[in-house]
């Protein structure tokens, strides 16, 4: 960050000010944004099921799409069985022709013979160009009973995905806030930041410390440089708690995360409020390091 040192005099209501900010001040929370950032646990879950509703869509439109495709085929088939009756129909009947033609006007065998060999040509000819067509038209029984798996086994894999989550749901909430508390504390601590945000974000719908799991799902989200987002739980986590013990923690996080996401005028207020308001803490030294750069 490319900045003179140098401390604002700022009252220490003003990080809160700050907070207190409109969300677009913050450029997050807009579920309208092509890449939309600095979502809310509630707009986040709107955008999945959002997202999920329209891949299974597109799913659905492939596979009705595959099978249209095969009545097509079939269609073909049958018209192709249709023409080859009637074909075979009117070579019958031309042959009767012939034989009774050959009965009563033809003396001569040999005529009959080559009129008969010449039909027969014909009608070996009109075979083979089936066929052909057969080949390129015909959906085997295999190949039907294939597509008709696939969709089962895509109505299965949902079926069983809602019943996954219905029962991770029930085994969630039927444990104590304290537990899911401490739970998602060792998640922490061991790195698992997916499970332990499903487990704050839990405690939050619980209203359990719900300040303390917003500053540590923001904090979660600042290791993994999703930064907008960061600033989004960091904000609201002030706005529920502006005494905690972390807000040194919470304030310098929020200003680099401000700084990266391109919002320097916030960024330095922010770093400079942690210097003014907390000047023997680690993170004032951090914070003027950063100012420094």
């Amino acid at each position: 960050m490319k900045h003179s040192l140098f401390v604002v005099f700022i009252t220490t209501a003003v990080p809160l000010i700050l907070f207190s900010a409109e969300p677009s001040a913050f450029g997050a929370g807009n579920l309208n944004n092509p890449k939309p950032y600095g979502l809310t646990s509630s707009e986040k879950t709107i955008l999945q099921n959002k997202e999920k509703l329209h891949k299974v869509v597109v799913k659905s439109n492939n596979q009705a799409n595959e099978v249209d495709s095969l009545r097509e085929r079939i269609d073909g088939l049958q018209s192709i069985i249709e023409n080859l009756s009637r074909q075979a129909h009117n070579n019958k009947v031309t042959i009767r022709k012939l034989e009774k033609k050959n009965s009563d006007n033809l003396s001569n065998s040999d005529e009959y013979q080559l009129r008969l060999s010449d039909l027969v040509q014909k009608n070996t000819q009109s075979v083979a160009e089936n066929q052909k067509l057969l080949s390129q038209e015909y959906v085997t029984k295999v190949e039907f009973n294939t597509l008709i798996e696939d969709i089962n086994r895509f109505k299965d894999l949902i079926a069983k995905e809602m019943k996954k989550r219905s029962s991770t749901k029930t085994s969630q909430t039927s444990k104590s806030s304290p537990a899911i508390y401490n739970r998602a504390k060792s998640y922490y601590d061991k790195k698992y930041y997916t499970k332990a945000i499903l487990d704050y974000e839990l405690l939050i719908k619980r209203n359990y410390k719900p300040a303390y799991a917003h500053y540590m799902i923001g904090e979660m989200n600042f290791s993994r440089k999703n930064y907008a987002n960061a600033i989004t739980y960091f904000k609201k986590s002030s706005s529920l708690y502006s005494k905690a013990s972390y807000m040194p923690s919470l304030m310098l996080h929020t200003g680099i995360s401000m700084d990266k996401t391109g919002d320097t005028n916030h960024a330095t207020a922010f770093l400079n409020a942690v210097i003014t308001k907390y000047p023997n803490s680690q993170e004032s030294l951090e914070a003027k390091k950063y100012l420094s750069l």
